[in-house]
Parts: C-alpha cells; sequence; structure tokens
C-alpha cells in the first residue's frame, strides 16, 4: 500500500513508507518547504499523489502552529486524492523504538541512531520503561510513560498519559510511578529510558534519578524508512482503522494563551454606553 507518513511535531518528516524521509529541523522553515518535501518524496517513489492510498499524520503532541501545517496539509491531500486518513500520536513510537533496540532488530540497528548501539548492562535483567518526551519549548516537555509498546501488537502499558509539564515536575511524576511498580516487584530493577526531541537539553535532571537508564534526543521518525514504516504500522494497527477511522484530533495538551477579556471598567461619572443606550 501507498503510505504517505507526514509529521510536524518537531520539524517536519515526510516520506513514503518503504523509501527513504525528508527530514526539517528548522522549525523556521519546516512549514513552508512542507509541499515541496510531499512532492519530492512521492517522485523518489516513482508515486503520483493520485496513488497514495493511505495518508498517516502526527497528531501530536506538539506546538500549536507546525503541527497544524502537518494535519492541514494531510487532510487536503486525502480531500483531493480519496486516500484514507490516520492519525498517530508522536509519543509512543519512542517506546516502540527502544523495544526493537533491545530486541535487537537488525533492520533498526543499522539505521545512523543506532549504529553504534549498546544495550545497558541490566537490559536483560531489568524492567525497561520509556519515558518519551517532545520538546514544548517553555522549559516544558511533552511526555508519556509507557513500558512494553510493540509496532506489530500495540500491545502497551501507559504508566503515565500524555501530559505537559517542566522536567523537574515530570521526573517527580516518574519517580511516583516507579514506586508503585517496586512496591508490586520490589526484587525487579527498573529502568526509564528518556527519548525524545529535548531530552538531552535536561540531562542533568534526569542523572540525579535512581530509575535512569540512558537518555537519546531522537524520535522514530528520526530513523528513516524503518521508522516511517513503524510508525504508518502503528496508526494502521487498530482492527478498526478500515472500517471506522478516528476523527485526526491534534493533541496541543497546553492551555491557549488567549482569554475572554474582562469587561471594561466605568470611566469616572460615567454609567456605560448600556445605560445611555436605556435612557435614549
Amino acid at each position: 500500500m501507498n503510505t504517505l507518513v507526514i509529521d510536524t511535531s518537531f520539524g517536519s518528516t515526510v516520506g513514503i513508507t518503504g523509501h527513504e524521509p525528508i527530514c526539517e529541523q528548522d522549525s523556521r522553515t519546516h512549514v513552508e518547504k512542507l509541499q515541496h518535501d510531499i512532492a519530492q518524496v512521492c517522485a523518489e517513489a516513482k508515486i503520483q499523489p493520485h496513488d497514495i492510498e493511505r495518508i498517516v499524520v502526527g497528531v501530536g503532541p506538539a506546538p500549536f502552529t507546525g503541527l497544524r501545517a502537518g494535519i492541514v496539509a494531510a487532510k487536503a491531500i486525502a480531500y483531493a486524492t480519496g486516500a484514507q486518513l490516520l492519525g498517530q500520536d508522536s509519543l509512543s513510537g519512542q517506546a516502540t523504538m527502544m523495544q526493537a533496540a533491545y530486541n535487537g532488530d537488525p533492520n533498526l540497528l543499522n539505521t545512523a541512531i543506532f549504529s553504534n548501539w549498546n544495550a545497558p548492562a541490566n537490559a536483560g535483567t531489568a524492567l525497561q520503561l520509556t519515558l518519551s518526551v517532545n520538546d514544548a519549548r517553555r522549559k516544558q516537555l511533552y511526555y508519556t510513560l509507557l513500558a512494553n509498546t510493540n509496532a506489530d501488537t500495540k500491545d502497551e502499558r501507559i504508566l503515565l498519559d500524555m501530559n505537559i509539564d517542566t522536567p523537574s515536575n515530570i521526573a517527580a511524576k516518574v519517580s511516583a510511578a516507579v514506586a508503585t511498580i517496586q512496591q508490586r516487584h520490589p526484587d525487579q530493577p527498573i529502568a526509564v529510558d528518556v527519548v525524545g526531541h529535548g531530552a538531552s537539553k535536561y540531562e542533568q535532571i534526569w542523572s540525579q534519578q535512581p530509575w535512569h537508564g540512558i537518555t537519546l534526543d531522537h524520535s522514530l521518525l528520526d530513523t528513516g524508512a524503518w521508522g516511517v514504516e513503524t510508525f504508518a504500522a502503528l496508526a494502521g494497527h487498530d482492527a478498526d482503522a478500515d472500517a471506522n477511522p478516528r476523527p485526526i484530533e491534534p493533541l496541543y495538551l497546553r492551555r491557549p494563551d488567549v482569554s475572554v477579556p474582562n469587561p471594561l471598567k466605568h470611566v469616572l461619572n460615567h454609567e456605560g454606553a448600556h445605560r445611555n443606550e436605556a435612557n435614549a
């Protein structure tokens, strides 16, 4: 199936499954390049836009402007071509990626990011969790804590739901979640890998935590064609995806900066326009 993947949760990634994607890391220009990148990946895959059968678009969590650009583009192409449109969050994939790394997936280990991968010494005995993050700016991160995520079965245990917070508060919440697990399994060592864009900016905070495993400042889609294929597989695994695809809902998570303004204060000896109108 010719599947186009578009994700603008961090910069932008555009790719056709089975081919290398185009990744734009500059958040100031990635929106302007989106249309050109989509045309280029189609040309490299030797397909026309009407050959696209499915579009998988990243729904965040991510800042408003960049995320909206990718979703609008995906909806427009789906409308024009009749392709099926599916959404996929940008955090779950990191847990899938780490699961594959620990399982020694050769396709992943052959990518540039994991070419020098050496699993931690406790990888065979520790319960490996993934704190998946994405840079939310303003000294905050989008995050979720996941365990046992698999691309084939989408079998996952969500230990902390997707949210947004400061790194220090996130670390405290992860510590509480780890403590709960250790109460049930006191002899089970636990390691939490912090993975995603923005992770390394707060390495000092993570390294102080007893549960900290490794820090990797990359996402699933940074792994090239393997990442595009896996991202699309996560979105398409839902048994109802073909019959009843879910509506595409962007995950902004952050409260809007704008609010309804307070009523204007009355000027001294002025009863307000509505009073004057009533007395007219």
